[in-house]
């Protein structure tokens, strides 16, 4: 599934790449059930390469049929400490012919707890061929302003927690714009996620660029 994100303007800027699972007797089931469970185990390690390389197909032949689309994947931390990582994802670029600058990879800053020098080095190995990261949930973890000095990041993601109340809280409203001003003084761009209302967007729209996704602009779909 994918969602799209789009500018003030409305205009299209890319897509999240997202996933569902289809039971054939429970239906649809939400990732928030499925996801934390696969995150216990390696078994996220496989979901998520089956995103990616999923990812990278849709990228590779809508590019072909000169569509070019940006498509933001979350990537979990179990996942990129993957010795081989960077080969592997270098590799399923290579083999769908995706362009890595059409990617963004979405980590937590949960990524920065074991071994943060790896993790940098990592990261600006996958940045020197194009790839961007954004950092996900921005501001419901320990959101240390060291990480994002020290990480090769190009965007902040605001969690849709802060988002959906910011134009009636005056709590989230300035948690909201906090996060705006860190990012405009560090030249990061800013996704807002959770964007339901006419009245959420024009609070983001009053006080900076911001890239929207949510349900007011379109819901998750199947990316065909």
């Amino acid at each position: 599934y994918i969602q799209p994100q789009l500018d003030a303007q409305g205009k299209l800027t890319g897509s999240e790449a997202l996933v569902r699972w289809r039971h054939p007797v429970r239906g649809l089931i939400p990732p928030s059930v499925f996801v934390p469970v696969a995150e216990e185990s390696d078994l996220i390690v496989d979901l998520g390469a089956w995103v990616l390389a999923e990812a990278c197909q849709l990228m590779a032949r809508e590019d072909m049929a000169g569509h070019p689309l940006r498509l933001s994947a979350n990537l979990s931390p179990r996942h990129f400490r993957q010795k081989n990582f960077v080969p592997w994802l270098r590799n399923l670029l290579s083999a769908t012919g995706a362009d890595p600058t059409h990617l963004t990879l979405e980590v937590t800053e949960g990524l920065m707890i074991d071994n943060p020098n790896e993790v940098v080095d990592k990261m600006s190995e996958l940045t020197a061929i194009g790839i961007h990261f954004s950092l996900d949930d921005f501001g419901t973890g320990y959101s240390s302003l060291a990480y994002i000095k020290r990480l090769p990041i190009h965007e902040l993601k605001i969690d849709k927690t802060f988002v959906q109340d910011a134009p009636t809280d005056p709590d989230d409203a300035a948690l909201v714009e906090t996060i705006l001003a860190v990012a405009q003084h560090m030249h990061l761009k800013v996704v807002a996620e959770g964007v339901e209302t006419e009245e959420q967007a024009a609070f983001l729209n009053a006080r900076a660029s911001v890239i929207h996704q949510g349900y007011l602009y379109g819901r998750p779909e199947p990316a065909e």
